[in-house]
């Protein structure tokens, strides 16, 4: 009726009625638009499909809410009328003038006309230019240009190029093409990228959506990583070991739209927070899937005695959390949500907000089925047999990539025998390694015998976690484009003791390890290798909450000098990559005031390369909340190298509202009242030279 009223003549009439209404399953914030249809059975059973096409999973018992209905009404008017072709236009036009022009590899006189000159139905064989006022249209060879009735210039191929045609594998098999080598590379890697968006889109906590605190990666049939995006280096080189437990456990008895659940430290996990979520991809009809897609995310809690599941005094791994070992998510296409809520609310300190860890693990489970998805795209074009041949294709490719690496480190050295590298911790622990590297072959030995002994403390790193930390400094040895993946590691001999802080027994607490530990690793190595000074070497791991909300950070500080270059100033370093929640999301969502966020100028190691500034923050609360600080380099700076200086200690404590202050370590929980204050100061890295 209103557009009626609105009509712009008696040639307005009501055309088109358009009646879209958006559904979402309750408890969930993420719905779907759907055509209206008055049959409440059929839009239920539509939005049921769409969510499985969409996510990789259905609820089907659970209630389905109506969040909004539109209706759009569209009134049409007098419609454009369709020129007449001039008379005998369907030939070309007369060329203005003849050029040289170089095209499909040869150079030949070419016809040059004006648009202007072109009526409607005319037609060129390429090869040939148009020209107007604002553009020139090449037609190239095997190509037609036609003037249609609307006057627009449509350009076809009149030939399909031959090279498009995918012909068999022949000796790709055995030896790859450079150039479909470098394709499938960015291949890969591009649909770990898809992944990561799809699961940025959709998820629901400030941790993952805002901080950007996950991962994403793509593996071949045996869980070896392939491909991942540029995510946490952390998760990325510790989710294979993951992937193989469940191949292991489960063995043939995995099905198309299964979905498992693992955040077990002793089985490719890193710490408890850290959900990671599995799931087979089955494409030819073959009793075991064909590849594998993960994605690991830090959700904001799991329970664990102190809100954020981050807690400072955790001796046995159960007071850090929910532990999932293989546990079955998903169950061809349905998710197992009341299976789910019991586990995450079992135990003596389950979680503090299953609804939200629900939230994270569907959006986990839509990244997944983004990868399953474009994968089967990929193989679709290129066949199966290709793809899977291309997948072993780069992961030899890296494996010989960083086998020249270490053929060119041994080459610059002049030292004979292991390098040995040992770096304290702040608690009296110590990383120790010894990198023995052998030219001729191309492979290094990299040993961490003298360790220290597995802690009582949670400074503990899974064997998952140091052996991603190894990943990461061999792949910022090579300098060359490729995939962060598994095959880095196939020249290098990895010797862990058992027992030790970097391959822990259960029960051993390891929620420090993982953050903490993994960047004493990453430097230690480079220390050995006489190739970069020390970074901050934590991550300033900051958790408040309570019993409703809780929130966690990790803070940047600076980068380690190197020769050659300065260290960079207020930056996440080695084994984090993610962001700091912006200041609006983070004071809209949490009762918190940022005052201040600037970089601790004079922080960064003096050298003639100066190691990179840390940063200082301060937090002011509104509300009573429970503080947890888990971090490093208090009391042991990040070293120089080569007669640079350490960078300065980091620094934390709190400011009460009545007056007094309360330093806080390296490790510490604290009860802070509203008004009060936390000052934050982090490392600054290690000068060079």
């Amino acid at each position: 009726a209103e557009l009626a009223a609105q009509s712009l003549g008696p040639s307005s009439e009501l055309a088109e009625l358009i009646e879209r209404v958006h559904l979402r399953y309750a408890g969930s914030d993420r719905s779907l638009e759907l055509d209206w249809i008055a049959s409440v059975e059929q839009l239920h059973e539509r939005f049921s499909i769409a969510h499985l096409d969409r996510y990789g999973f259905e609820l089907p018992r659970e209630p389905v809410v109506i969040e909004l209905v539109l209706v759009e009404a569209c009134s049409r008017h007098a419609e454009l009328s369709t020129p007449e072709l001039a008379p005998g236009s369907d030939g070309p036009a007369p060329p203005r003038l003849h050029t040289q022009a170089r095209m499909a590899g040869s150079e030949e006189s070419t016809p040059l006309y004006r648009r202007e000159d072109l009526s409607l139905g005319a037609t060129l064989d390429g090869p040939a230019i148009v020209v107007d006022a604002n553009s020139t249209t090449v037609v190239e060879p095997q190509w037609t240009a036609r003037v249609d009735s609307t006057g627009t210039l449509v350009l076809e191929r009149r030939v399909a190029r031959p090279d498009r045609v995918l012909g068999g594998l022949g000796g790709e098999l055995d030896r790859p093409d450079p150039v479909r080598l470098e394709l499938f590379n960015n291949l890969f890697g591009a649909i770990a990228e898809q992944m990561g968006v799809a699961l940025c889109n959709t998820a629901h906590s400030v941790n993952i959506k805002e901080r950007l605190d996950f991962s994403c990666a793509v593996f071949d049939r045996a869980g070896h990583l392939i491909a991942n995006a540029p995510h946490m280096p952390v998760h990325l080189g510790s989710m294979g070991a993951s992937v193989r437990a469940v191949l292991t456990n489960r063995g043939t008895s995995v099905r198309a739209g299964d979905a498992f659940l693992v955040n077990a430290p002793y089985n490719g996990g890193t710490h408890l927070p850290d959900l990671t979520v599995i799931s087979p991809v089955f494409l030819a009809g073959e009793p075991t899937p064909d590849f594998w897609v993960a994605s690991r995310g830090h959700h904001a809690d799991i329970g664990g005695i102190t809100p954020g599941s981050m807690p400072a005094t955790s001796t046995h791994v159960d007071e850090e959390g929910v532990l999932f070992d293989d546990f079955l998510l998903v169950e061809q296409g349905h998710i197992r949500r009341l299976h789910l809520r019991e586990h995450l609310l079992a135990g003596a300190w389950p979680a503090r907000d299953p609804d939200q860890n629900l939230a994270d693990l569907e959006a986990q489970l839509a990244a997944n089925h983004r990868g399953a998805q474009e994968l089967a795209r990929v193989v679709e074009h290129w066949s199966l047999a290709r793809v899977q041949a291309y997948m072993g294709h780069v992961r030899r490719n890296a494996a010989d990539a960083v086998s020249a690496a270490i053929r060119e480190l041994a080459r610059q050295s002049n030292r004979v025998g292991p390098r040995r590298f040992a770096y304290a911790m702040d608690d009296g622990s110590e990383v120790v390694v010894a990198i023995t590297l052998d030219g001729e072959r191309g492979r290094c030995t990299v040993d961490f015998t003298g360790t220290s002994p597995q802690r009582p403390s949670n400074f503990n790193a899974p064997r998952a976690v140091c052996q991603a930390a190894v990943l990461y400094v061999f792949r910022t040895l090579v300098d060359a484009d490729i995939p962060l993946n598994e095959g880095c590691l196939d020249p290098i001999e990895l010797i862990i003791p058992p027992g030790s802080m970097l391959d822990p027994n259960y029960p051993a607490a390891v929620v420090a390890g993982n953050v903490e530990t993994s960047q004493v690793i990453c430097d230690a190595l480079y220390g050995a290798l006489g190739i970069l000074a020390a970074a901050q070497g934590t991550m300033n791991n900051i958790t408040f909450g309570d019993s409703t909300r809780q929130y966690y950070e990790t803070v940047c500080g600076g980068a380690g000098a190197g020769p050659g270059f300065a260290g960079c100033d207020a930056v996440h370093t080695h084994m984090t990559n993610s962001r700091l929640t912006d200041p609006e999301v983070l004071e809209e969502r949490f009762p918190v005031v940022l005052e201040r966020f600037e970089i601790r100028w004079g922080s960064g190691g003096p050298g003639r390369w100066r190691g990179g500034h840390g940063v200082r923050r301060v937090l002011r609360f509104l509300e009573p909340m429970e503080l947890v600080v888990l971090a490093n380099r208090r009391v042991v700076a990040p070293f120089g190298m080569l007669g640079g200086e350490p960078g300065a200690l980091g620094r934390n404590w709190i400011e009460r509202a009545e007056g007094g202050r309360v330093e806080l370590g390296s490790t510490g929980a604290v009860r802070v009242e509203a008004g009060d204050r936390f000052v934050l100061e982090t490392p600054g890295g290690g000068g060079w030279g």
